[in-house]
């Protein structure tokens, strides 16, 4: 088997699997009691507060250790949106991201707050002018380092430069990130999880730069500054500092050995599978992810294809999701949904991995395509009939992909300026019927309510 999904989990680094071992027999105690069991746990519990720091770029008493990284999430922009509260109650996050960030926003919103959800392009990335008009009322804004699903990374310091200028406390999620270099800029919080680079599940890191406003909620508790209730699991954050130290002295080299091995897919997949779109941007991105969407696929029977062929994917399309959404950070794009599959490679994933990936993928697409009878590449154009110019077909009821499919099937039985009415009340079709267009050189002409859900028109161009 092939790990390919490092990005949701990092196998556990052999460090962090040492680390945790050793210090079960030395940090079991209470690190806040004087005896010497507690003296032991505690001089473990700084020295591993140290070792994060010293990787984040923060100082020891600026860092909290919490029992994930969505929990330092939450309680980053709780406490920063209490410690502002007199300032006012406006909120600032990007359209792509992690759900924990756009939970806690839902939440202020629903508690009265404002949110402003600022989107991005096509390649994932914002604009830092889009962080530049900052209100007079705005508490707090967020932008994550790198996105968790496309790989891109985020224009952070021109972001908290805009930030800083405006006396606006900038919180960066630097989940996906961090095991690969420090967050550059004046950023004033920040949040990370271990298990994103090799350590043990269970640890978030939750950093606040001195001089910010900050008022922890909930009950009061003495550990960790007030800031994470709770008593330390001391044997894992050892082993998450340990870890996150081991990786940094890897990163450089594996980096760029990783970027290879990921351009290696960006560019042959395109070549093998026909009607794929690589999205995400194709410079600035984190090493190891490389996501891709494939035309007339069933994201969910297409990872399952490739789990039975050997390999562990991740996916962003609405039917692997049990909400039958796509997933928000392919809608803010605004790219192809169906049949999407995130690559993202652990360090030290072999060259002979990826060759036997792209050797498999192109009959493994194939297989789901024949299963959904989606038109084949090699297929002519049907003539341009004589008769209506304009078609209708009913999807209702039907689910990504069989509404492009459908349309696919039926786009040359109309004459060129003709068009095609979509009848569809799957939510992946606002998103994949206009990126087919975009694909196949078709125009999309919009969507128009209909009794039953949206009629998506499509113009025959050629």
């Amino acid at each position: 088997m092939a790990y390919f999904d490092a990005a949701s989990a990092a196998p556990l680094h052999p460090v962090a699997r040492q680390a945790l071992q050793a210090s079960l027999d030395e940090g079991w105690a209470d690190p806040a009691r004087l005896y010497r069991e507690g003296r032991r746990a505690r001089l473990l519990l700084d020295a591993a507060r140290e070792a994060a720091a010293e990787a984040v770029g923060c100082r020891p008493d600026e860092l909290t250790f919490t029992s994930s990284g969505t929990r330092a999430v939450h309680s980053g922009i709780e406490g920063a949106l209490a410690g502002r509260r007199r300032v006012g109650r406006h909120l600032i996050v990007s359209a792509v991201e992690h759900s924990s960030v756009l939970h806690s926003a839902e939440v202020h919103e629903a508690a009265g707050g404002s949110v402003t959800r600022v989107p991005v392009d096509r390649a994932g990335t914002v604009s830092p002018s889009s962080y530049a008009a900052l209100r007079p009322d705005t508490a707090l804004a967020c932008l994550q380092s790198a996105n968790h699903e496309v790989g891109t990374e985020q224009p952070v310091r021109e972001v908290a430069e805009a930030c800083r200028a405006a006396g606006v406390p900038l919180l960066v999620d630097a989940a996906q990130s961090l095991p690969w270099g420090r967050v550059e800029g004046d950023w004033s919080l920040l949040t990370a999880s271990a298990h994103k680079w090799g350590g043990p599940s269970g640890v978030g890191l939750l950093v606040v730069r001195k001089g910010v406003r900050f008022a922890p909620q909930g009950p009061v508790d003495e550990r960790e500054s007030g800031r994470a209730a709770g008593f330390e699991n001391i044997p894992a954050i050892v082993a998450a500092a340990a870890s996150l130290r081991a990786v940094r002295a890897e990163a450089v080299a594996e980096a760029a050995r990783l970027r290879e091995l990921t351009e290696r897919i960006r560019v042959r997949v395109p070549e093998l599978v026909p009607d794929v779109e690589v999205v995400g941007d194709a410079v600035h991105r984190l090493p190891g992810i490389v996501t891709f969407s494939c035309l007339y696929v069933d994201g969910e029977t297409l990872l399952h294809e490739l789990d039975r062929a050997g390999f562990s994917v991740s996916s962003g399309s609405s039917c692997t999701s049990s909400t039958l959404t796509p997933s928000h950070v392919l809608k803010a794009m605004g790219v192809l949904s169906e049949g999407n599959v995130r690559v993202s490679l652990p360090p030290g994933t072999p060259s002979e991995d990826v060759d036997r990936f792209l050797s498999v993928l192109p009959d493994a697409v194939a297989d789901v395509r024949e299963k959904l009878g989606a038109p084949t590449a090699s297929a002519p154009s049907s003539p341009s009939p004589v008769g209506s110019d304009t078609l209708v077909v009913d999807s209702l009821g039907k689910l990504c992909p069989i509404p492009v499919i459908e349309l696919a099937k039926v786009i040359g039985d109309v004459p060129v300026g003709g068009t095609v009415r979509v009848l569809s009340d799957d939510d992946a079709a606002r998103l994949d019927i206009p990126a087919w267009c975009e694909m196949r050189g078709q125009e999309y002409v919009g969507e128009e309510p209909a009794d039953h859900g949206f009629a998506y028109v499509v113009r025959r161009v050629s």
